[in-house]
C-alpha cells in the first residue's frame, strides 16, 4: 500500500485555514461535504466544507479566488481534474503519474496538486474489504482517466500480474507502456488486452469503465469473473449492473466504489490537517444514507 506521505515535493500540510470545498460540474449529488463533515467531527477539526458547481470557463479564476479568500484546500472532480493538474505548481508523484489532480492546497505560496484516487482504492481493497492484492492476479477493465489514476498505486501493491483490458486494445497498450517502468521496478507482470480476446483466471477484477453509469456492461466473458473478487469503481444505493452480473456468474465477492470515495477523501483530509480520520465508520454512515 503506497504511503500517502511518500512524495518529496509535498510537505505535510498543517493548514490553519478552515474553508474547504469540492469543485465540479455537475456537483449537486456530491457526497464530499457529508464525508468531510463526518471526518471533521471525528477528529475535532473546525472546518467548513462546501460544494460548488463551477462554470466551465471559470474554473481557474474560481480556484484563484477561493485561495485568495483564505481557502484551505480544494477537492476537484469531473470535468476539471486535468485543468487542476495544469494549474498546480508542484505535483505529487501520484498526480504526475495519474495526469490528473483531485486535491489542491497552497503552502508557502506554492499551489500543490495531488491525486488520492489510487491510494483510496488500495486502502479500500486492503483495509476495509480485506482483499489481499500482493501476489494476486489483477484485471482492470477500462483505459480511461479513472484507470490511469489508480494504476501506479495498484502496481506498487505488488500483485503478481496486472492486465489492463479495454474495448479498444490500443488504448490499453498506451497505459501499459506508460506504466511499464513502475511494473518492472515492482516485479509485476503488466500486460494489455482487448475485451474480445481476454481470457485467464483472476483473483480481483476491477471495473474502471463508465459502463455502469450508462446502465451497461463491459463486453467480457462470464468466465473472467467466476470465482473472482469483483470491484466496481462506481457506487450506488444498490449493486451496480456489473456487480449484479458478476454475482450471477459466480463471483467470490463483490464491492462497489463507495469505500474508494471515502478513502480518497480521507487521504485529502490527512494532507490538509495532518491527522488521518477513520474511514470505516464513515463508509457505514454514508452507505445507510444512500
Amino acid at each position: 500500500m503506497p504511503d500517502d506521505n511518500n512524495n518529496a515535493a509535498r510537505p505535510t500540510a498543517h493548514n490553519q485555514l478552515t474553508s474547504y470545498a469540492v469543485f465540479g460540474n455537475p456537483i449537486a449529488h456530491s457526497l464530499s461535504p457529508a464525508i468531510h463533515a463526518a471526518f471533521a467531527q471525528q477528529t475535532q477539526q473546525p472546518i467548513r466544507y462546501d460544494k460548488a458547481c463551477i462554470e466551465l470557463p471559470a474554473f481557474e479564476s474560481a480556484v484563484h479566488q477561493f485561495f485568495h479568500s483564505g481557502g484551505g484546500g480544494l477537492n476537484i472532480t469531473v470535468p476539471f481534474k486535468q485543468r487542476a493538474f495544469a494549474m498546480a505548481t508542484e505535483l505529487s508523484e501520484a498526480a504526475a503519474k495519474a495526469g490528473a489532480v483531485n486535491t489542491l492546497y497552497y503552502q508557502d505560496g506554492v499551489l500543490y496538486g495531488d491525486n488520492t484516487d489510487g491510494a483510496g482504492l488500495c486502502r479500500d481493497l486492503t483495509n476495509n474489504l480485506r482483499w489481499p492484492v500482493a501476489g494476486k492476479r489483477l484485471l482492470v477493465l477500462g483505459a480511461g482517466g479513472a484507470v490511469r489514476g489508480v494504476l501506479a498505486p495498484l502496481i506498487a501493491s505488488s500483485p503478481a500480474s496486472l492486465v489492463i483490458a479495454n474495448r479498444t486494445h490500443a488504448k490499453a497498450v498506451v497505459l501499459q507502456e506508460q506504466f511499464a517502468a513502475d511494473a518492472e521496478q515492482a516485479s509485476v507482470a503488466l500486460s494489455a488486452n482487448n475485451f474480445a480476446e481476454l481470457e485467464g483466471d483472476f483473483d480481483i477484477v476491477i471495473n474502471g469503465t463508465s459502463a455502469s453509469l450508462a446502465g451497461d456492461l463491459p463486453e467480457v466473458s462470464a468466465a473472467i469473473v467466476n470465482h473472482a473478487r469483483c470491484y466496481d469503481m462506481v457506487y450506488g444505493s444498490s449493486p451496480t449492473l456489473f456487480l449484479q452480473w458478476a454475482a450471477q456468474q459466480g463471483a467470490r465477492s463483490i464491492a462497489d466504489g463507495l469505500g474508494m470515495l471515502v478513502e480518497q477523501a480521507a487521504e485529502s483530509f490527512t494532507l490538509w490537517h495532518g491527522v488521518r480520520p477513520q474511514a470505516a465508520p464513515v463508509i457505514d454512515r454514508i452507505r445507510s444514507s444512500l
